[in-house]
């Protein structure tokens, strides 16, 4: 498609998020079964529902705009998806697993995070008032997540990987100063 006018750059941004988050909605049930933590369930259930709500905001976006709804898929998403299938498959230790897939999704809503940014300040230049409300919801929302699993990453995902179980502030910071695991600390997030 070539790209002629603002417009069609915006359309064309729309239509990727669309796709990304089509993808994502059908992979996170495959992820979901390979988690452990009642609490990363609830919130990629959470993310799956706020991502086919994002999807209606986009066609409505797209009608109003006027532009087609043919889409193409979006390989940058595909690529993440694929990599965190690729873990896992490969990796057999739950507990590390539960790492990698928390990595897998912050690497996926970082990709998000940046272009519902994109969309939402070409919105603004457009003056798409509807792009702009759903692309900020799905900011504020996606950034939200995104400390959300930095936070379980630190206080319990990571933790479990080398047999700690979830620990406090204190003690990750005893443990930070060369404990016995003298900083080989691996934190996702």
């Amino acid at each position: 498609m070539i790209l002629k006018e603002p417009q069609d750059l915006l359309a064309q941004e729309l239509k990727e998020i669309y796709s990304a988050e089509r993808q994502l909605y059908r992979a996170l049930p495959k992820l979901g079964k390979a988690i452990l933590s009642d609490q990363l369930g609830v919130m990629l259930e959470r993310r799956r529902e706020r991502g086919s709500q994002l999807m209606e905001a986009i066609d409505d976006a797209l009608e109003e705009i006027s532009t087609t709804k043919a889409r193409k898929k979006n390989a940058a998403v595909e690529g993440l998806i694929d990599d965190a299938n690729a873990h896992a498959d490969e990796i057999k230790d739950e507990a590390m697993l539960q790492v990698a897939i928390v990595g897998s999704l912050q690497k996926i809503e970082h990709y998000c995070i940046a272009a519902w940014g994109t969309s939402a300040s070409l919105g603004r230049l457009l003056r798409q008032p509807r792009v702009v409300e759903a692309m900020e919801r799905a900011l504020e929302e996606g950034k939200r997540f995104d400390e959300e699993l930095t936070q379980l990453a630190q206080n319990e995902i990571n933790p479990a990987m080398l047999g700690e179980g979830g620990r406090s502030e204190d003690d990750q910071k005893e443990g930070d100063k060369g404990g016995s695991r003298g900083g080989r600390r691996k934190s996702v997030g």
